[in-house]
């Protein structure tokens, strides 16, 4: 059951409807979670620019945090959303399913990312030194580190909304794993 309205271009202020304008032109749409930020005047601005910023990540690191994220914390929304990202990222329909199921087998340094983010998440950030030192052992550094928090922090915000507001998915359904 969808718990508020998605809000169109013509009921969201000026600021948002800019950000509806570029959303169309690089997307092709304006997906219906970032609509939802357009309730408030500044929360769309806000998250693109948390979404859009400059990372030690790259895109396909980026979108292992996303899908295991959305994974983790049953967010429909995300792990469809970020299934779709993950492709354009290069990542195969069974890599995906990999990656949501929480162990990669085709990328050992991908799979120590994965791996961590996991248990992030799972323990509220309180990993073993033991964990942190596999990370380092791989290659990460802990410029990573804390861009992978600032990732998994980005992540929450737009699973937790979709928990509260339950907007519709206008991304082709993830599959259940």
């Amino acid at each position: 059951m969808r718990r508020v309205s998605i809000p169109t271009k013509e009921t969201i202020s000026e600021t948002n409807q800019v950000l509806f304008s570029t959303l169309e032109k690089s997307v092709g749409f304006v997906p219906n979670m970032y609509a939802v930020f357009a309730h408030s005047p500044t929360a769309l601005e806000d998250y693109l620019a948390l979404q859009n910023r400059k990372t030690s990540l790259s895109f396909k690191e980026k979108e292992i945090i996303n899908l295991i994220v959305s994974q983790l914390n049953g967010c429909d929304y995300c792990k469809s959303a970020h299934t779709e990202m993950g492709k354009m990222a290069g990542f195969t329909d069974e890599e995906i399913l990999e990656i949501r199921k929480g162990n990669i087998r085709f990328d050992s340094k991908l799979n120590e990312l994965l791996s961590l983010t996991k248990k992030i998440v799972e323990q509220k950030g309180k990993v073993s030194d033991r964990k942190l030192s596999h990370f380092f052992e791989a290659g990460y550094t802990t410029e990573n580190l804390v861009d992978i928090v600032i990732a998994i922090g980005d992540k929450i915000i737009t699973n937790y909304l979709f928990a509260l507001v339950k907007v519709p998915i206008d991304f082709p359904i993830a599959k259940e794993l």
